[in-house]
């Protein structure tokens, strides 16, 4: 298969609804799967074109977090500082459903210390803190979806 024959098939398989598409020759496999995160495309050939791949789903965000942080925007946040998710993916605030919570509101933290987790993509991102201070708001819910510099903690600093 050429680069345009692979170009014509991911248009194929985005467009007909079909969830995935698998292709096996002698030195070559290709598979595309739609409705996931990242689409899978496998192929042993070399080229020096990349191949293009179907556009992934995009990231849902919670409406109800936005009023949340915006109404916490409005209060006195002037000497806070918001912690941000590097990141998008899932908030997590402990490493498992049976650990205890990374942080609480009132606790103190110092730079290093690990406030949650973020998954994405089946990986497991510790993030850590920044700055020193106490925890004055946990911004966002447990397995909550959250979107890259979205607000995740305020944090007064020592």
């Amino acid at each position: 298969m050429d680069i345009k024959q692979i170009q014509d098939l991911i248009r194929f398989v985005s467009k007909s609804g079909v969830n995935e598409v698998s292709i096996e020759q002698e030195n070559f496999k290709i598979t595309i799967k739609t409705n996931e995160a990242p689409t899978y495309v496998n192929a042993s050939i070399p080229t020096h074109q990349p191949l293009a791949a179907a556009p992934a789903p995009q990231p849902v965000s919670l409406p109800s977090a936005a009023p949340a942080a915006e109404a916490v925007a409005v209060a006195d946040t002037s000497n806070l500082i918001t912690i941000k998710s590097p990141m998008i993916g899932t908030f997590y605030r402990s490493s498992s459903p049976d650990k205890p919570l990374f942080v609480n509101v009132g606790d103190e933290i110092s730079t290093g210390s690990v406030l949650c987790i973020i998954e994405a993509m089946k990986l497991f991102n510790e993030i850590e803190s920044e700055v020193s201070g106490r925890i004055v708001k946990v911004l966002v819910d447990n397995a909550s979806p959250v979107e890259y510099d979205q607000p995740l903690f305020l944090v007064e600093p020592k």
